[in-house]
């Protein structure tokens, strides 16, 4: 059997360590300036820790989102812990990367979105920003001057 480079398991590896490291200087600094986080993962991930009237209101994805308040974030090398409030009620969640579907920081117009088209495919990557046809949130300045990068059509299938 040949031996192969993967590149979009690679890539995917080195994209989620971006996202922890990213969240380990928000645990150790905090949000700096305008920064902001949408925070879209898999509700049905087995790791996926979350109150259940949560699980039932949102039974396949949620979009959480890191801005003004949130407490007790706490980054490990397959997660993070973080408690956000819902309707004025605090609720804790454990988020794991591999359930992350996007990561938006729409102050500096970052986004990552992980793709799967099937239960055999492996995950796909799209680097983002809002020239996509479906645009993470605006920033407040409106601009859309970024590139969407595909790592997929690398691929071989």
């Amino acid at each position: 059997m040949a031996r192969s480079i993967d590149y979009g398991k690679l890539m995917h590896r080195a994209m989620r360590a971006l996202i922890q490291d990213v969240l380990r200087d928000v645990e150790s600094n905090g949000l700096p300036g305008a920064h902001h986080f949408f925070i879209t993962y898999d509700t049905r991930h087995p790791q996926v820790q979350m109150a259940d009237w949560l699980k039932t209101r949102y039974p396949e994805e949620m979009t959480v989102v890191m801005q003004h308040w949130y407490d007790g974030l706490k980054v490990t090398d397959e997660g993070f812990f973080v408690t956000l409030n819902f309707g004025e009620k605090p609720e804790p969640l454990y988020i794991p990367y591999d359930a992350i579907k996007t990561f938006v920081d729409p102050s500096v117009e970052f986004g990552l979105r992980f793709e799967t088209h099937d239960a055999e495919d492996e995950d796909e990557l799209e680097i983002e920003d809002d020239e996509d046809d479906d645009p993470p949130p605006a920033s407040p300045s409106g601009k859309g001057d970024g590139q969407v990068v595909q790592l997929d059509r690398f691929r071989k299938h």
